[in-house]
């Protein structure tokens, strides 16, 4: 197993806990949840179910009542849900394991209309399962929004019930790496970090990629052939998330509009009828599956938070999906573009922002408090030529990091022209904002920099290099 050593640590912890444990294991789908779980307890499951997708109260009951029976259950079919847990309860309480583990996957597609669910898992866990010492209950959910709302902001019985939450995020270039390795792909950095760029670091697309083929092969397997198995995934992956799925779409089609992303008020604005109430719950859905990041302008107050299109895949499906060529050699026929060669810079500048984390390793600041922002200045008087910058790292040690971000198949070159624009994006904001903290230019690229008379003016370079290193054992000092 790939990676996740750290959930796979607090999964054994909980397990040796001596208490009753209630755990919610959430994220993304495709992202490795069930896997996860199952690897890490193989053989010591009391109990697994998984819930279906789209099926009556009736249906989820006859289910469910299958696993039971191969978990020991000889009873009937049970009419309700609270039936349903309890011949659960009766059911483990008779295997002879010394802990009893309960696998239920899927949870949130279990809580049909009018079933109760809810309140028969409220009932079982604090009547039950929480009054002993033995129990790990395990559930797992791809609809963050449900995990979220019913389980960590629940008002009712489940109130504060949920003892670990795991939030499992897509893998990191390193993992991509190992996975790659693991598999037996023959893939340089460049191809592991392109294939990041496209497919984002989801388990489950990567299990797609076939060894003997070249990337751009594969991808145009997995997403230009007739067949293609991810041609449609953006339709499947949004309609399995969200019950709303349409207004989910919305907003990140608005938001891949917009490279830098958009306000709320603006969303508001470009979206039309939209309800407000609505916005803010989706807003924070998508960003707690992984999909959009928030952040603000150095300088800005909360209330202008930016919303930006984070994930990789959803926004390689808006530049090559969404009208998809009919040349099932598409990628490979059209590398050398323009279409693919603007995809892969602002591609590789969504790669720089989910490895944060590996930046600030690079930097050695990992210990230091840092914020990061964006920015952007129209211009005035005083500074005439507006600027953009990506990534600003506002450190507690008294440094500000203006980071610029760079994808080049080659060695970068700063030439003269772009010399005076890392130049005036240095002074600008310098004078804008009146930062008594001192400026350095940072530059961040794929395979580092051409060394000329205009590189000297870079004080710390970082390259695809620094982004592959791991950050586990950081954690654990």
């Amino acid at each position: 197993m790939v990676g996740r050593f750290g959930e796979r640590d607090e999964l054994n912890r909980l397990y040796e806990s001596g208490e009753s444990e209630f755990v919610a294991v959430y994220g993304r789908r495709r992202v490795g949840k069930t896997y996860l779980v199952r690897e890490t307890f193989g053989d010591r499951f009391s109990f697994c179910h998984t819930g279906l997708p789209n099926a009556s109260r009736q249906q989820q009951l006859v289910h469910f009542k299958k696993s039971l029976a191969e978990a020991g259950y000889k009873g009937v079919l049970p009419k309700d849900w609270f039936a349903a847990f309890s011949a659960l309860g009766e059911t483990v309480e008779k295997c002879g394991m010394r802990r009893k583990v309960i696998f239920i996957d899927e949870l949130p597609w279990l809580d049909t209309a009018k079933s109760d669910f809810l309140m028969a898992l409220e009932t079982f866990w604090n009547e039950w399962a929480s009054a002993r010492k033995d129990v790990l209950l395990i559930v797992c959910g791809s609809a963050a929004a449900w995990m979220v709302q019913n389980l960590f902001r629940n008002r009712g019985g489940l109130h504060n019930r949920v003892t670990s939450r795991i939030c499992l995020q897509p893998f990191t270039l390193n993992e991509c790496e190992k996975f790659a390795e693991e598999r037996g792909l023959s893939m340089s950095r460049s191809d592991v970090a392109e294939c990041y760029m496209a497919f984002g670091g989801i388990p489950y697309y990567w299990r797609y990629l076939v060894r003997g083929l070249s990337l751009a092969q594969n991808i145009d397997r997995l997403c230009f052939a007739i067949d293609a198995p991810l041609r449609h995934e953006f339709e499947e992956l949004y309609a399995s998330l969200f019950k709303n799925a349409e207004a989910y779409k919305k907003v990140v089609t608005a938001l891949a509009k917009k490279k830098v992303g958009m306000t709320r008020s603006e969303l508001l604005l470009a979206l039309g009828v939209f309800p407000t109430g609505r916005m803010t719950e989706t807003l924070e859905t998508l960003e707690s599956s992984g999909f959009i990041r928030s952040y603000r302008s150095y300088g800005a107050k909360k209330k202008n938070t930016i919303y930006q299109l984070i994930d990789p895949f959803t926004l390689f499906h808006f530049r090559f999906l969404d009208t998809p060529s009919s040349d099932e050699h598409f990628w490979s026929s059209t590398l050398l573009s323009s279409a693919q060669t603007a995809w892969r810079g602002l591609a590789f500048e969504r790669l720089c922002l989910l490895h944060l984390r590996q930046i600030r390793r690079a930097l050695g600041i990992d210990a230091v408090h840092v914020e990061a922002y964006g920015w952007s200045f129209k211009g005035d008087e005083t500074y005439p030529d507006g600027v953009q910058i990506d990534l600003i790292l506002d450190r507690a040690d008294n440094v500000i990091n203006v980071c610029e971000l760079k994808y080049a198949t080659g060695s970068f070159a700063i030439d003269k022209a772009y010399a005076r624009v890392l130049d005036r994006k240095v002074t600008t904001f310098a004078g804008v904002t009146k930062t008594r903290k001192a400026v350095h230019l940072t530059m961040i690229t794929a395979n580092g920099l051409l060394k000329n008379a205009y590189s000297g003016r870079i004080q710390t370079e970082l390259t695809l290099a620094d982004l592959f290193e791991s950050t586990y054992w950081r954690k654990h000092l």
